[in-house]
């Protein structure tokens, strides 16, 4: 019981730490939003196809920590897991998608903290997209907090073949069948 307090107040205190997490996606959001009616406004070839966004759920920051051995320190939460918060920008071709990252960037209250362009160098099992971490200012009432958001850009084509593999992996519980595989 006392094991499933103490979780329960854990889950609780990262509830809080994550507000400054959910604003910094809708600040993010509000900048993709604004590109897409700016394009649509003007008549100019939109280069986002879509846009989700998500908040890692408390319980799985807390089974990564403990996965990695961390402490469930804010501090510890905040260094050693990137993906709190998450974008991902859906675009037709893959000039799109570093054009979207071009004009993301520009904005002067956005730092880029991290680029891995898993374009240009996939990973070994084939998997592409412009992963950045970006940190963007929340002006929370007891001042600005600035917070990292993983922002993905990927075309169309890589998006199905991302989320294809995730199923499949999920379905297969991680046993993929050889045939599949290939």
């Amino acid at each position: 019981l006392a094991l499933i307090e103490g979780r329960r107040e854990v889950r609780e205190g990262l509830t809080r730490f994550l507000m400054p997490y959910k604003f910094a996606i809708d600040e993010v959001m509000t900048k993709v939003n604004i590109l897409q009616e700016e394009f649509t406004q003007t008549g100019e070839y939109n280069p986002i196809e879509h846009v989700s966004s998500r908040l890692k759920d408390p319980d799985s920051i807390i089974d990564k920590m403990q996965r990695r051995g961390v402490p469930l320190e804010t501090d510890q939460v905040r260094s050693t897991i990137t993906d709190i918060a998450g974008v991902r920008v859906v675009c037709s071709f893959m000039s799109d998608v570093y054009r979207v990252f071009e004009l993301l960037t520009a904005h002067s209250d956005v730092t880029v903290y991290q680029v891995k362009d898993y374009i240009e160098n996939p990973k070994p099992n084939g998997y592409r997209s412009l992963h950045l971490l970006l940190e963007v200012p929340v002006y929370l009432s007891s001042g600005p907090v600035q917070t990292i958001v993983e922002v993905q850009i990927r075309t169309i084509a890589m998006d199905f073949w991302a989320s294809l593999e995730h199923k499949i992996y999920y379905k297969y519980e991680s046993e993929v069948p050889g045939h599949l595989l290939r």
